[in-house]
């Protein structure tokens, strides 16, 4: 029955962590370029309501549910150190926490924060905007990383 537990988890955790991972991507990849590409009001307007909207329960429930489950996979990984899935375990629930979430708390949320504080009209938008999407994609990307290698170890895992 534990097995089962463990199995479920880290499948749960597979499937979390790369559906934020894809999240991530796609501003990495090419929102915040396009962002970049209207005037720094327009995207920066965009942007506040971007990290208004995105707190909601379709997204905290992937973004901390795959958290909580990493917590557990912590225990299973002691539980499976023997078969070699436990590193796996302890490897990918550590990047997602730590890349993933650590990332977003330390780095991402504080930039967010100043630039909700920011007004788009104002005379020093323009150059906030420029280090914010700067600084901002930077850490979004090692986001990135972050969940998707997790998400490749508890792939792994599950053999």
């Amino acid at each position: 029955m534990i097995d089962q537990a463990i199995f479920y988890a880290t499948l749960a955790a597979a499937v979390g962590s790369g559906l934020v991972a894809g999240i991530f991507y796609a501003f990495s990849s090419f929102v915040m370029r396009a962002l970049g590409r209207v005037p720094a009001a327009h995207g920066m307007e965009v942007m506040q309501t971007i990290n208004v909207v995105v707190i909601n329960r379709s997204f905290m429930l992937v973004f901390f549910g795959t958290a909580l489950l990493c917590c557990g996979l912590l225990i299973a990984a002691y539980l499976r150190w023997h078969d070699g899935s436990g590193r796996l375990l302890l490897l990918g629930s550590l990047l997602y926490l730590v890349g993933t979430i650590g990332v977003t708390m330390v780095f991402n949320v504080p930039l967010n924060d100043a630039l909700a504080a920011a007004k788009p009209d104002s005379a020093e938008s323009a150059p906030l905007w420029a280090h914010y999407r700067e600084r901002w994609t930077m850490w979004n990307t090692v986001r990135t990383v972050a969940s998707a290698a997790a998400m490749v170890l508890f792939i792994l895992a599950l053999r």
